[in-house]
Parts: structure tokens; sequence; C-alpha cells
């Protein structure tokens, strides 16, 4: 059984989901890949894991960097679950390119070389928002490619930690 209670944060309301023991899911309402996946969830406040996420929520949207991580749980592919946990590393305030995760990650798995595009899918399907730091992510020339929980949520995510930069370009398609 998987459990659910909802966060109002300052820039909308997020979903936090929990097996009961760890964090399995933090997306914002209407999530391009996860919104749909709360329906047979059980609605419960009280759980350890949801008021150790909410106070790390609170810490973050003060704009700070918060000293600890809820208990987690990545659930997807070997290859997506390497990708998260490179996320996992980009410290607060800070960007990085897909390119650059996919070099790290062509050298930790003693590869020529790896396709961004691939990794930008894997990020692209992180289920874990904010707190595996997917909106850190940005293109090589600075473009601000996507954002699952919409590209306006990773701008004001940016501007919270002072990581938007003046030279950041949005889509075409906004």
């Amino acid at each position: 059984m998987n459990y659910i209670k909802y966060y109002n944060s300052p820039i909308g309301k997020i979903f936090m989901v929990s097996d009961g023991k760890n964090l399995i899911n933090l997306s914002f309402e209407n999530s391009k890949y996860y919104s749909n996946t709360y329906n047979d969830c059980q609605f419960k406040s009280d759980l350890p894991i949801f008021k150790s996420t909410e106070s790390w929520l609170n810490i973050y949207f003060k704009g700070e960097s918060p000293n600890f991580t809820p208990k987690i749980k990545l659930i997807g592919s070997d290859f997506r679950i390497k990708v998260w946990e490179i996320l996992l590393s980009i410290p607060h305030g800070q960007t990085t390119t897909y390119g650059e995760i996919a070099r790290e990650l062509a050298i930790s798995s003693n590869l020529k070389r790896m396709s961004a595009q691939a990794v930008g899918g894997a990020i692209g399907h992180n289920p874990i928002s904010i707190i595996v730091p997917c909106h850190r992510v940005v293109g090589v020339s600075g473009s601000l490619t996507g954002y699952a929980g919409g590209i306006d949520k990773k701008i004001a995510l940016l501007k919270l930690e002072d990581a938007y930069k003046d030279t950041f370009t949005l889509p075409k398609t906004l």
C-alpha cells in the first residue's frame, strides 16, 4: 500500500507518496509523468517520512540548503537510478548540463561515451522532484529544456537557489 500527503509550497501543490517507510515520489500537481499515479494511494498524514519530507521542504523553500535528506527509495531501471544518483551530488545553488552528466556516467561505466539525450530521458522521469534535483540540469548553451513540473517551476526553483542566470534561454515552444 502506498500513502499520499499534499504539501502546499510557495510555487504550487506538491504530492508526497510513500511506501510507508520511504519517500517514493515527490512531484508537483499535474506533473508530466506522475499526476495519474496517485489514484491507488491512501491519504495518511502522520507518517514519519512525511514529517521528515515536510521539514526538508520547509527549510528548502526558505531558500536554505537542508543538511539532511529524507529517506528515499528510487524506483526505476538501473540506468535511470544511476542518473538520479548523480543528480543527488549536484550542490544546492549550482547547475550542470545533460552532457556533463553523460560524461560522468560514461566514465563511471567504463564507456567511451554516453548519450546526453538518454540522460535527459532519465532525468525527465525523476520520481522525486526537488530532493533529487533535476531542476539543476540545463542544456549545454544554458537552455531550460524541460521540467516535468513545468518550466515555470524550474525557473522558480533555480531562482530560489540563486542559481538562475540571465543567460538561460527558454524553449521555443513557450
